[in-house]
């Protein structure tokens, strides 16, 4: 029998009513001052579950469950008896088990739309999401004993299932900081783990704050960073968000936050191997200009980025990257970086630099070779690079190498030459150079194309058709044979103010060999010849010169042409690939029938001899017939 008269007892748990698997809670039940005794009453229980008897009178009890079981949930009341009996029940208590089973750490994840930070007096959707199938999520505030909503989840093609809870409007004076759970129909008082906590916070006036990173967003993996923010005057608390962690690192001022700074991204380096960056088509860049930088990988990453020394990434996530307009001023120094699409902050170690270089009005340099840029194996040799102006310094380039091959500096006679000790197929390929003074690029020089010879190659064979010796205005084809399948094969002439001067032509894979056709002769064409044999794949290492071949011009006397043929017309001569297999053919089939017509005349021309001498042929005949019997 209950006495209506008497104050209803208030029931809570602590430290909460949602109780971790395993752990332990306190049910406290508040009655008057006049209590004997208290009863703990769950629902579908007939018989009392609990009873306390304080040793004198007071107004509260407290009933301890060690460890937290699904035995343990359900809804709870108390009640207390007074001197003129038994009070109503409390208002129930629904305890609830989180965490159905050990382990089991698939918790929904809490997020605030469209931001935790939230104008005073505002509201505010929380979002409570999870790919576990959940029929029903629970929102719990910080600080009260009761869920603050309770809502049916709802599909959603990107979380899963979820539930949207309006909050608000929030006030700076209090604390905002939630927690979600997930839980099934047939399972009501057993919900999953909590999400992490959510913290709105209650935006003032305060301007936004600033926000970097020391020495940089972009971090070698294990080296130490420095993250800054700089605020007003009047701060007094800092706090560090980070973005997918909806909680802080420190507690709310209760004067009113910020706004929150603009995000920095924090990414490391180093996880795979660095890409190559080049410049196409030159790293050398017209004031003004433009230019476009490729980032290449072997390794397959999903995305790009390009960063120049001393500013944040581009922002542009692709393998070509348009740079400019360049100017002579600044420094434009570049690395790239690759990443994968489900690790954005995760990049690969950088590129090695590539800085441009920003060409102005200075001419471009004289490029040679000395002795010669044809080099035997193993022979040692020197690049000089020499500028009209006084230069600071010097620059060796190497074809399809973005960055300068060697730089030094100039000598007395303001030259500067690049020496190797050795030649081999490594160092074998076109070069250029170029100089700087002061704050001014020059235009890099003319290729200088550098030969190795005799690398492991055998000589090919020259030789002349018809002869090594011409008539002045006559024409002579060059042969050059091999016994290997050549892909090529070069003819160079031994002195002159331009040699050696090259011819190339491609080799018929029937006969191994090129004609290289020369004329009509002059003077000029007289001289030592020899020629060489190279692969496709490697035309900067060629094999061991032919035997020298000397080609001599007759009637000297006659009046030359003037000016001479030169090398850059022949090689347009001979640049056609011509096959004069058929022409020769030709030449020596009218040969033969010269012959054949000079057979038939001297035949008859016998026969018309005198008849005395034929008799005396005749009688030498027979003697000379005699004495062989």
């Amino acid at each position: 029998l209950y006495i209506r008269t008497l104050p209803k007892p208030t029931i809570w748990a602590e430290p909460g009513s949602a109780i971790p698997w395993w752990t332990s809670v306190t049910i406290w039940c508040q009655g008057s001052l006049e209590a004997r005794e208290y009863r703990l009453l769950k629902e579908g229980k007939l018989e009392t579950w609990d009873t306390q008897k304080p040793p004198e009178p007071g107004d509260k009890a407290n009933f301890f469950i060690r460890y937290m079981r699904v035995i343990h949930t359900g809804r709870y009341r108390c009640d207390y008896l007074s001197p003129t009996g038994w009070s109503e029940p409390s208002e129930p208590l629904e305890l609830v088990v989180t965490g159905p089973s050990p382990g089991d750490h698939n918790k929904p994840q809490l997020s605030a739309l469209p931001s935790p930070v939230v104008a005073s007096g505002g509201n505010v959707t929380l979002q409570c999401a999870s790919w576990l199938g959940f029929d029903r999520f629970v929102l719990m505030k910080e600080g009260e004993r009761q869920p603050s909503s309770t809502l049916v989840s709802q599909r959603a093609p990107s979380v899963g299932s979820q539930a949207l809870f309006l909050v608000g409007p929030v006030t700076p004076s209090l604390r905002w900081t939630f927690r979600c759970y997930g839980y099934y129909n047939n399972t009501p008082q057993i919900w999953s783990y909590p999400s992490d906590p959510l913290e709105l916070r209650v935006s003032g006036t305060l301007p936004k704050p600033t926000i970097w990173a020391e020495p940089g967003s972009v971090i070698p993996r294990e080296t130490p960073v420095t993250i800054g923010c700089q605020g007003s005057l009047e701060a007094r608390e800092y706090r560090l968000l980070k973005e997918g962690h909806s909680g802080s690192w420190d507690t709310q001022n209760p004067t009113g936050w910020s706004e929150l700074s603009d995000p920095l991204e924090l990414v490391v380096t180093g996880s795979h191997g660095k890409h190559n960056l080049t410049a196409l088509p030159s790293p050398v860049v017209a004031s003004g200009g433009n230019v476009t930088l490729q980032c290449a990988s072997w390794v397959g990453s999903d995305r790009f980025v390009l960063m120049r020394e001393g500013e944040p990434p581009s922002g542009q996530f692709q393998a070509l990257f348009s740079v400019g307009p360049v100017t002579p001023s600044p420094r434009w120094t570049f690395r790239c970086y690759g990443y994968y699409n489900n690790a954005p902050q995760v990049w690969s170690c950088p590129s090695d630099p590539l800085q441009l270089q920003v060409s102005g009005t200075l001419p471009k340099p004289s490029i040679w070779a000395d002795p010669g840029h044809i080099v035997t194996q193993g022979r040692p040799v020197t690049i000089w690079c020499q500028a009209s102006l006084r230069a600071d310094g010097y620059y060796l380039y190497k074809e399809k190498v973005s960055e300068p091959f060697w730089e030094t500096s100039p000598d007395s006679s303001n030259k500067a030459g690049f020496p190797f000790a050795s030649m081999s197929s490594h160092t074998a390929g076109r070069y250029q150079c170029a100089y700087h003074s002061r704050n001014s690029w020059s235009q890099r020089s003319d290729f200088l194309p550098l030969v190795v010879t005799g690398k492991v190659y055998g000589a090919p064979s020259l030789s002349a058709n018809p002869g090594p010796v011409v008539a002045l205005g006559g024409t002579v084809s060059l042969s050059c044979s091999s016994q290997e399948a050549w892909q090529s094969f070069r003819l160079l002439k031994e002195g002159g103010a331009d040699a050696p001067q090259q011819l190339e032509l491609t080799s018929h894979p029937e006969t191994y060999h090129a004609l290289f056709p020369v004329g009509p002769v002059n003077t000029s064409h007289a001289g030592t010849y020899r020629c060489y044999a190279s692969p496709q794949s490697y035309p900067h290492s060629w094999s061991q010169p032919s035997d020298p071949l000397h080609l001599q011009v007759t009637g000297e006397g006659a009046p030359s042409p003037s000016p001479p043929t030169s090398w850059a017309q022949m090689t347009d001569l001979t640049s056609s690939s011509q096959d004069y297999t058929v022409e020769n053919l030709i030449r020596l089939g009218m040969s033969a029938l010269i012959l054949v017509v000079l057979g038939v005349l001297l035949f008859q021309a016998r026969h018309r001899e005198d008849p005395k001498i034929q008799a005396g042929h005749r009688r030498k005949r027979q003697k000379t017939d005699f004495s062989v019997r």
